[in-house]
């Protein structure tokens, strides 16, 4: 009788993990067709038409880049060059600096000529004390605004330069990303294609310029990283904003906005009190409250995404500070669906609480635990001899063909969209990283959300933690 129960115990384990394999494929198969309808569409929607004239006009709307900067005295005047170069008109470059212990403010005085401004503050809007507001004495640095506060945190700065800002939209950007001179076109047209609704958010794809050739402040050169760990973070990162955020954004269900390039209507900004400071996911956060926000009031909305190759950045090429950052992803993803858990299959926030609150809580956040505590069972199914052979090696073998075959789809769609790595060398390179990613990185990644996890369910004390920059390849 025991061994019957027993039996029974184990074939249920094997539906569920079949049933979540089998669901997981539908999902990514799916998610891959709706990426490439998308990226159809926009390329097709935008193969005509020059809006740069118009854009490069006065009487375009203004838009403030807010760049949070903590400790960046490595690369603070060349990235600052970087923003100022922008093809736009009518914005401003406001970067706060967030209490930094090293020469970054003395960089950003002497490298463009800044004086201390008086400037009138609301003394209700909450955030650390403002120590000084800095602008340039030549006409070329016009549009630079410096911040200087006590730290805060990267919530904080941010929500102290929407709070100072006076443009209709704000940009919340890394200090050490690069944005393309076009960058500002392409997110402002975003806010305007839209008749029926209102764009309250624009997000994009986040590419990895580590060993790229930066000079005068302008990408130069693209290549591959060097770093190994740098190369699988590229493929994960392909694989995750070409296919999954094209997918969501598709069926308009794009649940996050990354903290790199991340731009925002700021009158709903405000009005729904900004950044959260009390969560490390704040890029995450945002959207689900400004979507919380326009949904509950009826209002027609929407966020939108672009595919184009707009934000380069400098992803961790030391394990420790990978483990660190995606520790501190786990833990914010946690956070914002604990907050904001009455969307749960709820029919009253749509395809967001039926589709992606869903996906999110069990293929983001309780995948990795699964995952886990799977190995483990396996183990303790094979000390035990009641390991079934053929199921393991089946389903292993279909997960590794299919997560390989994902990936191989991600890179060539890469290719056949943008072309950004064209050596045929780069592309096998890429290749094999996808082969051996499950086996090397994916292990990593795991174990980076399941102590994540661990911190925040049992309260260990972590916070938003460091991550020390090499800076970009110079010309």
């Amino acid at each position: 009788m025991g061994s019957g129960v027993f039996d029974i115990i184990l074939e249920y384990i094997n539906i569920v993990f079949l049933m979540f394999t089998v669901v997981l494929f539908s999902m990514f198969s799916f998610m891959g067709y709706l990426s490439t309808r998308n990226s159809i569409h926009y390329k097709n929607k935008n193969s005509f038409g020059d809006l740069s004239k118009i854009m490069a006009s006065p009487l375009a709307p203004g838009i403030t880049i807010i760049a949070p900067a903590y400790n960046e005295g490595m690369n603070i005047v060349e990235n600052i060059r970087s923003l100022l170069s922008l093809k736009y008109v009518n914005y401003e470059v406001m970067v706060v600096n967030d209490g930094s212990k090293d020469d970054t403010l003395e960089k950003m005085i002497l490298a463009y000529d800044l004086v201390k401004i008086e400037r009138k503050i609301d003394p209700d809007w909450k955030s650390k004390p403002i120590r000084g507001i800095y602008k340039s004495t030549q006409a070329s640095f016009s549009k630079l605004t410096v911040i200087d506060k006590e730290n805060g945190g990267k919530s904080d700065a941010l929500n102290t330069g929407i709070q100072l800002s006076e443009n209709k939209y704000v940009g919340c950007i890394d200090v050490d990303c690069l944005l393309l001179p076009d960058a500002l076109l392409h997110v402002v047209k975003s806010f305007y294609q839209r008749s029926k609704k209102r764009v309250v958010a624009v997000g994009g794809v986040i590419r990895v310029a580590n060993s790229c050739i930066i000079g005068g402040g302008t990408l130069e050169e693209i290549r591959l990283p060097k770093n190994w760990l740098a190369k699988f973070q590229l493929l994960e990162y392909t694989r995750s904003f070409i296919l999954g955020r094209m997918a969501w954004g598709r069926i308009d269900s794009l649940l996050i906005i990354s903290g790199a390039f991340g731009f925002f209507d700021r009158e709903i900004a405000l009005a729904v009190g900004g950044y959260d400071t009390n969560t490390v996911g704040e890029d995450m956060e945002i959207v689900f409250k400004m979507r919380r926000y326009m949904h509950e009031r009826k209002l027609p909305y929407t966020v939108e995404y672009i595919p184009d190759p707009l934000c380069w950045t400098e992803v961790p090429e030391s394990l420790k500070i990978l483990v660190n950052q995606r520790d501190r992803w786990s833990r914010g993803n946690l956070e914002t669906l604990h907050k904001h858990k009455d969307m749960f299959f709820n029919p009253k926030y749509g395809r967001l609480g039926m589709l992606s609150y869903p996906y999110w809580f069990f293929y983001e956040w309780m995948a990795p635990l699964l995952e886990f505590f799977g190995f483990f069972s396996i183990l303790l199914f094979y000390y035990l001899g009641i390991l079934n052979w053929e199921f393991f090696v089946a389903i292993t073998f279909t997960v590794y063909s299919f997560s390989i075959m994902f990936s191989f789809y991600a890179i060539l769609w890469d290719v056949y969209s943008y072309n950004e790595y064209n050596k045929t060398k780069d592309i096998l390179t890429l290749m094999l990283c996808a082969i051996i990613e499950p086996i090397v990185f994916h292990p990593i990644i795991v174990w980076a959300a399941v102590r994540g996890n661990y911190k925040k369910l049992f309260k260990v004390k972590s916070g938003w933690g460091t991550i020390t920059r090499k800076g970009f390849a110079k010309a």
